[in-house]
């Protein structure tokens, strides 16, 4: 026995040896794959994992099937060698709490994880790319385990693979242990295993790909994994969801086109698994260069016709002049909101809901300008505002505009300065009919609750109006009224075993209750005023219903400069929890776990790293009363795409919090712009939150300052000037 574990020693050094000895042509690129694997990961393998990473910026959505198990997963490659995912597996019938009179009722048992991996060495002539991962870091531990993997391209079209695991991808034909591994406990979840990770018995894997065309991929892989839980040897005595005869699996991978890719493999010498990934570009787009209508060409002006002042004294001139602007404006899909022409410069405030790249708002500005004001006007300042605020103003010469229209972009952004244009309303009088002004939308509405450990899908949907009133720069009231068709989002739990909320006030775990009934629901009712403090601060307060479950008032004051990625904010709101009709009552802040404060707030800090990441650091009090910090990083993308991931700690216990130990989640952020080739503001903003606790719970608000303010300044406008001209 002892002389068979030293084979298999040699054996697993040897395979991975070997691949550092191929003689082959590679590059660091040569790694880069559009595969899945069953685990949703990149990947030429089926259940094991490989070196290979997607393309930068990619996001892809797995779902595979195999033995009972249903696997989806969302993969974002977040740098070129760094992958993160979040996966939710059903499991059918498997319980492991079988035998409690509570014990998942439903016979499917749901099971969140957290995924990284991290290419520690490119693949070089000689040398192959080695990975190392964690599977299932902060879940449950249901899926737990590390592993190092290299993976060697030979040739053109084949890729072998060899690496060692610990945790599930040690559990078979172990050859030797590291450490004592505690045992996986499918509890609350959400903790980083850390006392867990390359530890306990190590086992190798491995397998083969080999490209057929372009198109089609055969594999042929070594598992070692046991599949202990899911044929009953770990938590679930009873389960059998799988048949494990064989270590060996094989299969192949069909590209559909660029986007979707299908598999299909036999494994475990039992069983069938099929697979399908939908993969996005979040770099590109679909309709490459935008199908917006081509921009107005910049008007020039005759040879010394500068000096002509004559308009100024002629009665009306200074009118008719806003009126042409304000009628080219709203060709461009913008409002003109007020104008001070002087001799030779402008102030025009502009509301532009159109073009999601400020830049090339500015620059279609500039364009009217030049053909709508008379000729002795040589500087102009655009400056743009959010209900009524200036947020952000750029300042230029006729000239430059005149001169550069056919030069690179970056000569004009050198020639232009920004400022916050906190004196914008300075001299000016709103043009008639920008304020007061109404505007109301009435359309479907779809309320979403995915990836929870009772139903992975819950939804409700119906109509919803929605209305502004702008009274005057800077005051807004709003309002929203929605009627429920159909959904589900008001469906009691399960009242499964572990899946309690926690000791803390229910400040949110109580949300199903709003959820309840057909009747009309006020989903907000407030007013608003925004203002500036300085050339570098804004402000704004709230007041009234300001979400579907609180009211009362919140206060938020930000220091911004234009050209600092830095920023500095706070917000102290007072609120009550409403009452769960959702109309025009409060109801009583105690509750039998406590009673919920009426003071909450946050200081904040945002910071912008200039390489496409964007963080931001939130410390105070939250909803339930519990005092922490929450800590987010974004990557953000020029064409409006964000994805991040964020996870918030406070001062209670996990068990205090419930089932998911602290509050996590993804966000993503999509632009209707990018989907349909043409400019638009509009976008969904997507939070998958791994529970929905009471820990760590925020107040939401409309219309917070930072991301009001933060898309007019130099940072961020200098990001995107190439659309300038466009």
């Amino acid at each position: 026995m002892a002389g068979h574990e030293k084979m298999r020693v040699r054996y697993s050094a040897a395979m991975i040896g070997t691949l550092a000895l191929v003689p082959v042509t590679a590059t660091p690129e040569s790694l880069v794959t559009s595969s899945k694997n069953m685990y949703g990961t990149p990947g030429g393998l089926i259940d094991m994992p490989t070196a290979e990473m997607a393309p930068d910026g990619e996001l892809a959505t797995t779902v595979s099937h195999s033995g009972n198990t249903t696997k989806t997963t969302l993969t974002f490659q977040v740098m070129p060698r760094l992958t993160g995912s979040f996966r939710y597996s059903a499991l059918s019938d498997y319980r492991p709490d079988r035998g409690l009179p509570t014990a998942y009722p439903n016979a499917t048992y749901y099971d969140r994880s957290f995924d990284l991996r991290y290419q520690l060495i490119e693949e070089g002539q000689y040398r192959p790319g080695v990975a190392v991962g964690l599977r299932d870091l902060i879940g449950t531990g249901l899926y737990s385990g590390e592993y190092v993997v290299a993976t060697k391209t030979i040739g053109s079209r084949l890729r072998v693979t060899g690496g060692v695991g610990w945790g599930r991808l040690g559990s078979y034909n172990s050859f030797t242990t590291m450490g004592t591994r505690p045992s996986d406990t499918i509890g609350s979840g959400g903790i980083p295993t850390y006392d867990r990770w390359f530890r306990g018995p190590v086992a190798a894997f491995g397998g083969v790909s080999f490209q057929a065309n372009d198109r089609l991929s055969f594999k042929a892989e070594y598992s070692s994994d046991a599949y202990v839980e899911e044929t009953g040897g770990g938590q679930d005595p009873g389960a059998n969801l799988l048949t494990r005869k064989s270590p060996w699996n094989f299969g192949f991978d069909y590209q559909v086109n660029r986007a979707v890719s299908v598999g299909a493999y036999y494994m475990h010498g039992s069983t069938f698994g099929v697979k399908v990934s939908l993969a996005t570009d979040l770099k590109g787009a679909p309709v490459p260069g935008g199908q917006e209508t081509a921009p107005l060409p910049v008007a020039v002006r005759p040879k010394f016709s500068a000096r002509d002042l004559g308009w100024t004294v002629e009665p009306g001139k200074t009118d008719a002049v806003q009126k042409d602007v304000a009628g080219a404006m709203a060709k461009e899909g913008m409002v003109l909101e007020g104008m001070k022409l002087e001799g030779n410069r402008v102030r025009v405030v502009l509301r532009n809901p159109r073009y999601d790249i400020e830049a090339q708002g500015f620059g279609r500005a500039a364009r009217v300008l030049t053909r709508n004001l008379p000729d002795s006007v040589e500087e102009f300042t655009i400056v743009q505002t959010y209900k009524g605020m200036p947020t952000g103003a750029v300042t230029m010469t006729r000239s430059d505009v005149e001169a550069l229209e056919n030069a690179p972009a970056g000569n004009m952004l050198s020639r232009v300065a920004f400022s916050g244009g906190a004196g914008a309303w300075d001299g000016i009088n709103p043009v008639p009919g920008t304020y007061p002004r109404l505007s109301w939308s009435l359309g479907p509405f779809a309320k979403l609750s995915v990836f929870d450990p009772d139903n992975p899908v819950k939804a409700d949907a119906g109509l919803m109006l929605k209305g502004d009133y702008h009274i005057a720069p800077g005051w807004v009231a709003s309002g929203a009224v929605s009627v429920k068709l159909v959904g589900n989002l008001d469906a009691a739990p399960s009242g499964r075993t572990g899946a309690g909320p926690g000791t803390l006030p229910p400040v949110r775990s109580d949300s199903r209750l709003y959820a309840m009934g057909n009747d009309p629901k006020i989903e907000y009712l407030t007013l608003a005023h925004y203002g500036r403090l300085g050339e570098d601060w804004y402000s704004r307060v709230t007041a009234g219903y300001l979400e579907p479950m609180y009211g009362g008032v919140s206060g938020e004051v930000l220091w911004k400069p234009t050209s600092s990625r830095l920023a500095i904010g706070a917000e102290v709101n007072v609120v009550r929890p409403r009452d769960y009709d959702m109309l025009f009552g409060l109801r009583s802040p105690v509750t039998p776990m406590g009673r919920i404060p009426e003071v909450n707030g946050h200081v904040s800090a945002y910071y912008d790293f200039g390489n496409g990441f964007h963080g931001q650091l939130d410390m105070g009090r939250y909803l339930a009363g519990d005092w922490g910090a929450t800590v987010a990083l974004d990557r953000e993308f020029g064409n409006g795409w964000r994805v991040g991931a964020y996870v918030t700690k406070t001062n209670v216990s996990s068990a205090a919090f419930g089932e998911g130990s602290f509050d996590k989640g993804i966000r993503i952020t999509l632009p209707l712009s990018w989907s349909i080739g043409t400019p638009s503001k509009k976008k969904n903003d997507v939070v998958i939150q791994s529970l929905t606790r009471n820990g760590g719970a925020r107040v939401s608000v409309n219309g917070r300052l930072y991301e009001a303010v933060r898309s007019t300044h130099q940072t961020d406008v200098a990001k995107t000037w190439g659309r300038f001209w466009r």
